[in-house]
């Protein structure tokens, strides 16, 4: 009686260790918690939602493109955590004029303008700005214009600070989707 009671909490205790080894390796290289605070995002990601984060897409697969929504460093303060869409890729040129952005690289020398459905047009910010942007870095805006600060503010973010993309949006309930803020083409 006594040995199976011992082989009773070894069992626990090794499963328990497993589990947080396999917790800690899970958390810190392939997906962590995101909970959105602030109306930048708005409509498409609304405070308090809960979103888990793919860290390993943009590490090893492939990089960000354009659309897409991304879980980042802010690059002023490295602790804060940020969500914004990628509007501006490495090496391009990117206009805004009235609020309407346009992208010049290597495949349109004359530019195209973006086509962006998730901005809403009371959230557009009639502003100029002209970056052009080096090899390891985005420039990356809020869906709300308005309400962002994004690389209007603080200028392009290197690649080194993205940390991911939204993979899952839990919570609430009522909006639980599989890569949230995608763009359709």
């Amino acid at each position: 009686m006594e040995q199976t009671k011992n082989n009773s909490i070894f069992e626990i205790i090794k499963f328990t260790i497993i589990s947080v080894i396999i917790i800690v390796f899970v958390r810190t290289f392939i997906a962590q918690p995101f909970i959105v605070s602030g109306a930048s995002m708005d409509p498409t990601f609304k405070t308090g939602e809960y979103l888990i984060v793919d860290e390993l897409t943009y590490g090893m697969i492939k990089n960000p493109s354009r659309g897409d929504v991304i879980v980042f460093k802010y690059p002023k303060e490295p602790k804060i955590y940020f969500i914004k869409r990628v509007i501006g890729l490495p090496g391009e040129t990117v206009k805004i004029r009235n609020g309407s952005v346009t992208i010049i690289n290597s495949e349109n020398p004359e530019g195209f303008t973006l086509t962006e459905k998730y901005v809403n047009s009371d959230h557009i910010l009639k502003d100029d700005h002209e970056i052009t942007l080096g090899e390891t870095q985005y420039f990356v805006m809020g869906d709300n214009r308005a309400e962002s600060l994004d690389s209007r503010a603080w200028g392009p973010l290197e690649k080194k600070l993205i940390v991911g993309k939204p993979f899952i949006r839990l919570l609430p309930p009522s909006v639980i989707s599989i890569f949230p803020g995608a763009v359709k083409n």
